[in-house]
């Protein structure tokens, strides 16, 4: 398989155009008709990375952070991002980085740190905001399910954990051909009368070619009258962060030694005691201090992430705890469920874990 033959399945398990706008995901490095050796999978592709896809003979690393994340004016070692792509370069090694589209994935990074902390009702923390259209066709009785269908293999009609969803209304439409004109029914300069039905169905934005050319394909009209409607309705299916409830409420203490636990964590800065029983929780894994207002709106009583900086545990404001565990140890699980996606997808190449430890934040206790 080559890899752009990889990167077309691999991203319908998780399509990259969810990752936020800021981010540089994707194919990072290297020749897409290359055909894939192995993939190892790392949380960053730094040089040390590279050196073990080389002696494993692996030419993909498919990485959670992007190591090429702003521009390069030149590619010549001499800094750590230079050193890793450099080195990738020079060994036919492609680096793939998937960031923020797993982030924002239902089932990424902040729903497998709900797993781990046993959250109940879990629910999208900030969900993504102006993603959602409508489409709106008008097609002839005897074509409709055609279309319909058509519309539904491009990725329309999914919402939730439900798809090939739709609306339909019976109505009768009219026209006129001109000259110049070669319609499928009706005569030149006459107005023609004709039973259609409006099909609608909801999708997200960045599907919109797709669906749009799969329309046009599939109507038997060589105008197609239809509409596209931007939508205010939240997705709560795709965004950053969480939050869901405990089966059992916690006294403060208790559950920052559960948290510390169940993360293997060494030391959790964090904002003020205040006496507050522990039952919904948020999280953002990494650097997630965006989303303190967003979980005080969502009255969480405690909030999980990192890289929160001084100021910002001021926003607790007293009514909730704002625990910082760290960047790295937020996201410590992306590697194995990389792993355990990909190996269920692909198996006719060897794929494995990094074992070296990127994480350049270290502990003296």
């Amino acid at each position: 398989m080559k890899i752009n033959e990889f990167i077309k399945e691999f991203e319908k398990l998780i399509p990259i155009k969810q990752a936020e706008d800021f981010d540089n995901v994707g194919l990072l490095c290297g020749n897409p008709d290359r055909e894939i050796s192995g993939i190892l999978v790392a949380h960053d592709a730094l040089e040390l990375v590279i050196d073990e896809a080389i002696e494993k003979n692996f030419n993909l690393v498919v990485c959670f952070h992007p190591i090429i994340f702003s521009g390069l004016k030149s590619i010549t070692g001499k800094n750590y991002v230079e050193k890793a792509v450099l080195k990738a370069l020079e060994n036919k090694i492609a680096i793939y980085a998937i960031h923020t589209a797993f982030d924002n994935d239902y089932f990424g990074v902040n729903y497998k740190i709900c797993e781990v902390l046993g959250l109940k009702n879990q629910k999208i923390l900030m969900p993504k905001q102006s993603q959602l259209k409508k489409l709106e066709v008008y097609v002839p009785l005897d074509s409709a399910e055609n279309l319909k269908n058509a519309l539904f293999q491009a990725g329309a009609g999914n919402i939730g954990f439900y798809d090939e969803c739709s609306f339909s209304i019976n109505g009768n439409g009219t026209f006129r051909p001109l000259e110049g004109s070669n319609p499928v029914t009706g005569n030149h300069n006459e107005r023609e009368n004709a039973d259609e039905i409006l099909v609608s169905v909801i999708f997200e934005d960045f599907k919109k070619n797709q669906i749009l050319s799969a329309m046009k394909q599939n109507h038997p009209y060589e105008e197609v009258a239809y509409q596209l409607i931007s939508l205010d309705n939240e997705n709560h299916y795709t965004g950053l962060g969480r939050f869901g409830d405990l089966e059992t409420e916690m006294d403060e203490e208790d559950f920052l030694q559960f948290v510390k636990e169940k993360f293997e964590l060494n030391v959790i800065r964090h904002s003020s005691l205040i006496n507050k029983k522990i039952r919904k929780v948020g999280v953002l894994g990494g650097s997630g201090a965006s989303g303190i207002k967003s979980a005080l709106a969502s009255k969480c009583d405690a909030y999980l992430t990192g890289d929160v900086k001084y100021h910002d545990f001021f926003s607790a404001e007293d009514k909730m705890l704002i625990c910082d565990i760290g960047h790295f140890e937020s996201e410590q699980f992306v590697t194995q469920q990389l792993f355990e996606i990909l190996s269920e997808k692909f198996t006719i190449f060897a794929i494995a874990k990094t074992t070296k430890k990127t994480n350049p934040v270290n502990y003296f206790i």
